[in-house]
């Protein structure tokens, strides 16, 4: 063997070497393995993702598994809910699931009561309870449809006329990303389903349910499904091993963006080690109140050399990540605290060039309507955005996760005045002023009327301690049950 053919088979044992090393990184890091023999199909807005997922409804033959943060009860939400009842009518096994608090005041009991007379299986994640007085921490973040474990959707859109937009008042569509799948990676997406379907009451029969095993391969495309739980963190994990890995190129697109400490210091890394760095984020929300607390973490990620654009349309929903033009994810993740740590949510990460490609192509026709946020001076701004740019529809799923994140990043400034460990930019020291202004105000409250505060601690207290007692009682009362079966059964 020549010289330059041992070099070569060399460099590919080290490159099959390093690859092996990523996969197993990434499988444990995911908590999901790699599954190949998938299609994909990558979807843009409500015009791409609605029709697919209305014409995967309407061909079903045996089961539908429908979960949603938030399907509204409007124009959009009638057409689904249609199409829903005529294949339950028709003998199709419906399920869906929908979120408590992203359902509040979005649908109206009327509606699951007319679901639930025409066939359809519906139930509410975590609804609030008196024994669970912080349940509402939780909640189902997740987008999937799943049709007779042949094909799955997962996107960061729910049901609701602001994803389809309004063309009668000039409102643009909200900017979305989804994706089709078809292979042995949609067995993953339905034991998903049937995972959050158990914790809500009783499970789908395992016959019900797609086998990977049964599945054929459909294509060439390696995926996984990162299906995460409150206190996982697997999509966390792997954002911040992206961000890691990446060598020429991390391109990010986030609709409630409140990076945790440990991430932003991820992508201020790479961005230090020459990686192209970016994250499109909204301009327009439907949160406006809280737009400063978003803006105001952009300064570290500036200085570092992360470029960050705000989209000048109605609003960027999108939750996805492309880098080096090899891998991709879709989903409902956002990057901060909530979306990583307290909610259900739902990726897929893939890893194949044309899809990952195909990702980057949309992130640049993306930033043709983004206005590029600059350092001036002290000043965090976008000199080139349109001081109205759109209409927003009324609220779609984005209250709790801006909210989340706005606290996420009022706790950071606060922490940065008491600890001084960084600077804070002029926006940060508007919002530190607010917060002393309500801390004071508070104090006064509470130094005049100290029942203003004793009464809510007492109720709050003794009510955490009920629902615990209530708790322990249950839990002792099983235990006594296992006990009593185990005696009987010896």
């Amino acid at each position: 063997m020549s010289t330059a053919a041992r070099r070569s088979t060399r460099e590919a044992e080290r490159l099959s070497s390093a690859r092996a090393l990523a996969n197993q990184a990434f499988s444990r890091a995911a908590g999901a393995p790699l599954i190949t023999g998938n299609t994909i199909r990558l979807l843009k807005d409500a015009e791409e993702n609605y029709p697919a997922w209305l014409d995967a409804i309407r061909s079903a033959r045996r089961q539908i598994h429908f979960e949603t943060y938030i399907f509204h009860e409007d124009s959009t939400g009638r057409v689904f809910a249609d199409a829903l009842i005529a294949k339950a009518r028709a003998g199709v096994r419906v399920r869906l699931i929908y979120d408590w608090l992203g359902g509040l005041g979005t649908a109206s009991r009327r509606l699951w009561n007319e679901l639930r007379a025409s066939g359809v299986d519906v139930r509410c994640y975590n609804p609030a309870r008196w024994d669970s007085p912080f349940g509402w921490l939780s909640r189902d973040h997740r987008k999937t449809l799943c049709v007779d474990g042949e094909i799955g959707f997962v996107s960061g859109l729910c049901v609701g006329r602001m994803w389809a937009g309004d063309a009668a008042k000039n409102i643009e569509p909200w900017r979305d990303t989804g994706v089709e799948v078809r292979g042995p990676a949609v067995a993953q997406l339905d034991q998903a389903f049937a995972a959050v379907w158990a914790i809500i009451g009783e499970p789908i029969p395992e016959n019900e349910l797609a086998s990977p095993d049964a599945t054929t391969g459909q294509g060439q495309v390696a995926l996984r499904v990162v299906a995460s739980t409150p206190t996982t963190g697997g999509m966390f994990r792997v954002d911040q091993l992206v961000a890691a890995l990446a060598t020429k190129r991390l391109w990010l697109t986030d609709a409630y963006y409140a990076g945790m400490p440990s991430y932003v210091q991820g992508l201020r890394s790479a961005a230090q080690d020459g990686v192209d760095v970016r994250l499109l984020v909204p301009n327009a929300t439907d949160v406006p109140l809280l737009k400063p607390l978003s803006r105001a973490g952009y300064r570290t990620l500036l200085e570092a050399g992360v470029r960050i654009f705000e989209w000048n349309g109605t609003m960027v929903h999108a939750k996805t990540a492309v880098a080096d033009g090899r891998w991709a994810r879709v989903g409902s993740t956002n990057l901060n605290i909530a979306s990583w740590f307290g909610n259900c949510e739902m990726d897929v990460v893939v890893e194949d060039e044309a899809f990952a490609q195909s990702v980057e192509a949309m992130y640049l026709m993306d930033l043709e309507n983004a206005s590029e946020v600059v350092l001036e001076g002290r000043k965090v701004r976008a000199p080139n955005q349109p001081r109205n740019p759109h209409r927003v529809l009324r609220r779609g799923d984005g209250t709790s996760g801006r909210a989340a994140a706005g606290a996420v990043r009022l706790a950071n400034v606060v922490g940065a005045a008491f600890t001084h460990r960084r600077v804070i930019e002029p926006i940060e020291a508007r919002i530190a002023t607010w917060a002393g202004a309500a801390l004071l105000v508070l104090a006064i409250l509470f130094a005049l009327f100290p029942r203003v505060l004793a009464y809510p601690l007492v109720a709050l207290s003794a009510w955490v301690a009920i629902a615990l007692l209530v708790q322990g009682y249950r839990l002792h009362r099983a235990r006594m049950q296992q006990r009593a079966q185990a005696k009987t059964e010896a």
